[in-house]
């Protein structure tokens, strides 16, 4: 496998998982002669008064903006609206920054509803997913209600190179620590010069799609 995404139930902790794993991969780096590095962004909840007032996008390297926030306007999802220029003013820049440093991860959080209100958000997805000299792409994915779908998410879902696990709050901490050893055992191994990463301690943990 090349790429691997996390899949769950609202709330589960996809993010918290993705956040965590990019830490102690870079932890790893830092305290090692390894050439490889970390880019991409997560999103994060804002909240106002102990309440959820919207979500912004967070890159790896501390830079934020905003993704939705309460508001009747559209486009919309539930009760928030997404300001999609805000998020391409961040988040593009973010997904072209991989050209940059092959050789490492870069996390994608997430390939979701509101993400996709941009055109040219799921493009430039695709552009890293596709490119053999790239990064590893460890990114999120909603899961789906019975019955709904979104193309998107099924056309990343599909593909022979990406492997999605599907997160519980059973399995999320071992999901954590078996997902850092297989990425840094990937990057000790060359990263991009060797771009499929053994899927197997992963397996157990496999989305049923």
């Amino acid at each position: 496998m090349r790429h691997v995404f996390l899949t769950g139930q609202p709330g589960v902790g996809k993010t918290s998982a993705v956040r965590g794993v990019a830490s102690d991969v870079q932890a790893a780096i830092l305290a090692s002669s390894l050439n490889a590095s970390l880019g991409g962004f997560y999103t994060e909840e804002v909240r106002s008064a102990g309440e959820r007032s919207g979500f912004d996008i967070v890159t790896l390297s501390g830079e934020r903006a905003r993704l939705a926030v309460l508001g009747r306007d559209h486009p919309r999802v539930g009760k928030y609206t997404v300001d999609v220029a805000s998020f391409e003013s961040l988040a593009l820049p973010a997904l072209a920054s991989s050209k940059q440093t092959p050789c490492g991860i870069h996390v994608i959080d997430e390939v979701g509803k509101m993400e996709l209100f941009s055109k040219r958000f799921f493009p430039a997805v695709l552009s890293i997913l596709d490119d053999v000299h790239g990064p590893t792409v460890l990114g999120t994915l909603p899961i789906l209600k019975p019955g709904r779908k979104i193309s998107q998410v099924e056309q990343v879902s599909a593909r022979k190179d990406v492997l999605v696990l599907e997160l519980t709050r059973e399995n999320r901490d071992e999901v954590r620590r078996e997902l850092v050893q297989v990425l840094l055992e990937h990057l000790a191994r060359g990263g991009c010069k060797d771009c499929f990463f053994n899927a197997s301690k992963l397996l157990p943990f496999a989305a049923r799609l």
